[in-house]
């Protein structure tokens, strides 16, 4: 199985594969509304304008696994994102990215990137994952890392 196998439900509750992003170097993120880290929304659009007609796709998926900083329903995400930090890059439907639930695509992305000493958990909101344009997956940044810092290493693949 590669990358463009997963199924994935937009925000608005359309079922997709990911090979609508073939080609396209990815970042795709675990976000939340309610974390510290939220600001990085900003950073994240900024890409996205910058790259989007390069080839880069950024990929938001909302979780609501750590200390439930994204309880919102999926309308309420989208308006928060929109509202607050202009989001213009594609949000899909909330998703497990640990545990028994854990959907396909994180677990995918986890085996091909592990994360601190090996550890193949999700740590926190705003972890990233960073795809080539053959579906391959580059690097895993830890949810501090922030997106300006990835600014280079996405130039490299585009």
């Amino acid at each position: 199985m590669n990358i463009y196998d997963f199924k994935v439900k937009t925000i608005d509750a359309q079922e997709i594969t990911l090979e609508k992003y073939k080609d396209k170097v990815m970042l795709i993120v675990n976000v939340a509304s309610k974390c510290g880290f939220t600001p990085q929304y900003e950073g994240l659009e900024a890409l996205h304008v910058k790259y989007g007609e390069k080839g880069l796709a950024v990929l938001g998926f909302p979780c609501n696994q750590f200390l439930g900083q994204e309880p919102g329903t999926e309308e309420e995400i989208k308006n928060f994102c929109t509202l607050n930090f202009g989001v213009k890059f594609d949000m899909f439907s909330k998703i497990d990215v640990n545990g028994e639930n854990t959907h396909p695509l994180y677990k995918y992305l986890k085996s091909e990137a592990g994360g601190v000493l090996g550890t193949e958990a999700i740590k926190w909101n705003f972890t990233k994952f960073l795809v080539d344009r053959n579906g391959k997956v580059i690097q895993r940044y830890a949810p501090a890392t922030t997106p300006q810092e990835i600014d280079e290493d996405i130039r490299k693949l585009l």
